[in-house]
């Protein structure tokens, strides 16, 4: 459940702008520089030199009507003689991951587009055959393969319909596995091995559209809801030549179990898969021998709550870390109450632990094989940071911080292959994004004069005045907060506080980088108009403070993670004297939408204001991935489900509430602010209520819909919860 934390958008951290359509900035092989894209094009940027090629002029990139052509995306043929262009780019749900496919030869210099005949804007995660020779995409959910020399298109899979999904993923693998691009070419170029989900078998959800025609009409979206049956799925390998399709025999019901991760092992004929259950509390990797089609199970793993997987701590779910020639992999488990990085043999039957510690490894950064290392980010001490380390390969020693001591806050690293060079960004919640090249292993500027060293007096230059610190609640749960002081902030007088609230295992909002404390949805400065601003930071976030935080909330979202904000609030009352408890507002989106919605119905003697915007009213509405992986299954645990809806509490609403939803929302559905709306107006509740129509999760579509929704928000916050100093 990717839910919206309004406040962590504005993050400096580098991140692909379509999930498993690569990033423009890219590693050379060799690790010796760089690409990226420019107004020149695409350009190489050698290190540390910084001299500057360009392999692909961007005056020789234009579309048939002699418009130059976007580049959103690209990858380069293994041999380096190609270029393939992603571009005239599409929303697919939440990302853009539809589009127009190009080939640029270098030497010849020309341009040529792929699937021809097909749709524009449908060609999905085009990529060349590793021997250079084809490029397969998806189009309308079938698997395609050209010729790209030729031009001669071979249609692998047929069957491919709306609800018959080939070489990509229904709504619920997308949203909550993060499984986008569905099918992987062999090494030597002769099949490919897809992905089938069959939607047929879960229910539609229809939303309908009233404001596109004159006619209101539906729009379906495969949806299954929890405690619904999951899409069942196939793995099949289509022969390139034939265009026939064997199916892999999986063991297990696929309408009871989940296939998130799919690879070819590196040996011929074999590819390797991860297996979870329905529950997602067991994982299972297998073996699969594409030539007949057997499973062998190799590598297992159990947990009393849920398994995470890779997308997880990496953007990117695709990928199987093999090192030691193919002999060994490493695996991210959570087995010994710490998320950590495990070296495992190929048979499954040895591990050794690598990142050795009592602490978390929050992201994978770099393997180095040749020098014995491998650098990961972690923060021992405070888990509202992030820092580079590094640690042996073979599991000796002690994790080393690379990151210097004397730069405070959120650290992103990408460190080019062979672990000789890396783009280093840094930010803390007081200091804009700063970034730097750097090598590797000493942490040294490659450019002195420009580094953030040299730029240490803007560290903490910002004015907001923000201040990081830790309560207590009654329970001795110990919780990271912040707070942004009002502007000529006095103490002996008392100001209104108003809290943004998240609190589900999607996200934290208690970080130190840019954004934080910056409320994107106040139309002027809160601080200056008298407000104190806060956020805390519940059990179950994906805090790095180990697995019995995050895990505390299993069949417990609504309850524990309410009560440790309402306690970790009444511990600021009573530690505060300047806060005025007769002022006291909360707002949040999405998981924090329902978290304001509790907080208000739940402890109404604390919470007087709140505005919540699409909002989970009813647990039984989400969708079986999420909601089953941190609930359980609703067949065996239902009391849980309603005791933390907000719905179940809304009875108790005493102070005032502003709800916002999006009437075309296909993540959170609209039909969880009629639900509510019904609720409260069976107890005769008086709220506001501001639908805006046939817009998404987001809220983002439409002209003048972002101003009006800051508008709603501030006018609302003010009458309500009025700013300033008593």
């Amino acid at each position: 459940m990717k839910h919206f934390v309004i406040t962590l958008i504005l993050t400096f951290l580098s991140f692909q702008l379509f999930s498993q359509i690569p990033d423009t900035f890219q590693w050379l092989p060799d690790g010796a520089g760089y690409r990226d894209v420019t107004e020149q094009g695409i350009v190489e940027t050698a290190l540390p030199s910084r001299q500057e090629k360009v392999i692909v002029p961007q005056d020789l990139l234009k579309k048939a009507d002699g418009s130059p052509m976007d580049i959103r995306s690209y990858t380069i043929s293994q041999a380096g003689d190609k270029v393939l262009i992603y571009t005239n780019s599409k929303r697919v749900w939440r990302y853009q991951t539809r589009g127009d496919y190009w080939v640029f030869d270098i030497a010849g210099k020309t341009l040529k587009q792929l699937g021809k005949g097909l749709p524009a804007s449908s060609l999905m995660f085009a990529k060349f055959s590793p021997d250079g020779k084809k490029a397969a995409y998806v189009s309308k959910h079938n698997v395609y393969a050209e010729d790209i020399q030729s031009g001669e298109i071979k249609q692998l899979t047929t069957d491919g319909t709306d609800r018959v999904i080939n070489g990509t993923f229904d709504w619920a693998y997308e949203e909550e596995f993060d499984c986008r691009d569905g099918f992987r070419w062999s090494g030597d170029s002769k099949s490919i091995a897809y992905w089938q989900l069959d939607a047929r078998k879960i229910r539609n959800f229809l939303m309908i559209n009233t404001t596109d025609s004159i006619y209101s009409f539906n729009v379906p979206v495969e949806y299954p809801k929890v405690g619904e049956t999951p899409s069942p799925y196939k793995i099949g390998v289509v022969n390139i030549a034939s265009a026939q399709t064997k199916w892999m025999n999986i063991p297990g019901d696929p309408q009871n179990t989940y296939v998130p991760r799919m690879e070819w092992s590196g040996m011929p004929d074999e590819l390797v898969i991860q297996q979870l259950n329905r529950k997602q509390n067991e994982s299972t990797l297998l073996y699969i021998n594409t030539t007949d089609g057997s499973a062998k199970p190799f590598y297992t793993e159990k947990d009393a709550a849920w398994i995470d997987i890779k997308s997880r701590w990496e953007n990117d779910p695709m990928g199987w870390d093999w090192i030691n020639n193919g002999k060994e992999f490493l695996w991210v488990s959570e087995k010994d109450g710490w998320r950590h990085t495990y070296r495992v043999s190929r048979d499954g039957k040895k591990e050794t632990l690598i990142t050795i510690g009592n602490f978390d490894m929050i992201n994978p950064v770099r393997i180095d094989e040749k020098n014995n290392a491998y650098y990961f980010t972690a923060s021992p001490d405070n888990a509202t940071q992030t820092y580079l380390y590094k640690i042996s390969l073979d599991g000796k020693g002690k994790a080393e911080r690379i990151t210097p001591a004397n730069q405070s806050g959120t650290h992103s690293y990408e460190i080019s292959p062979g672990g000789k060079f890396a783009r280093h960004q840094f930010s803390n919640a007081k200091t804009a994004p700063m970034q730097e090249w750097i090598s590797l292993p000493k942490h040294v500027s490659i450019d002195p004069t420009n580094s953030i060293a040299q730029s240490a007096d803007k560290i903490d230059a910002a004015k907001l005045n923000i201040e990081f610190f830790k309560v207590k609640t009654d329970e001795g749960v110990e919780i990271d907060a912040w707070m942004v002081k009002p502007t000529n902030f006095d103490p002996a007088k008392k100001y209104p506080i108003v809290f943004m609230v998240y609190g589900e295992p999607a996200g934290s909002t208690v970080k130190d980088s840019y954004g934080t404390g910056r409320n994107r949805l106040y139309a002027g400065s809160m601080a200056d108009d008298g407000y104190i601003y806060a956020s805390v930071d519940n059990r179950g976030t994906p805090s790095p403070k180990g697995a019995a935080w995050r895990k505390a909330i299993y069949k417990n979202i609504g309850t524990i993670n309410i009560k440790d904000i309402d306690g970790a609030a009444t511990a600021m009352f009573k530690q505060y004297a300047f806060i005025d408890t007769s002022r006291v507002a909360v707002h949040g989106w999405s998981g924090g939408g329902s978290s304001t919605l509790n907080l208000l119905f739940q402890y109404p003697h604390h919470f007087k204001t709140g505005i919540a915007v699409a909002a989970v009213a009813n647990q039984l509405t989400y969708d079986n991935i999420y909601q089953e992986r941190y609930m359980g299954v609703p067949q065996e645990n239902r009391e849980d489900f309603v005791k933390g809806s907000p719905i179940t509490h809304a009875k108790n609403l005493r102070g005032n509430l502003l709800y916002i939803h999006g009437t075309g929302d296909d993540n959170v559905h609209y039909q969880n602010a009629e639900m509510l709306v019904n609720e409260l107006i069976k107890y005769d509740k008086v709220f506001q209520f501001m639908p805006y129509p046939n817009r998404s999760h987001g809220i983002s579509e439409g002209e003048g819909t972002s101003q009006h929704l800051r508008s709603l928000f501030t006018d609302y916050l003010k009458k309500n919860c009025p700013p300033g100093a008593r």
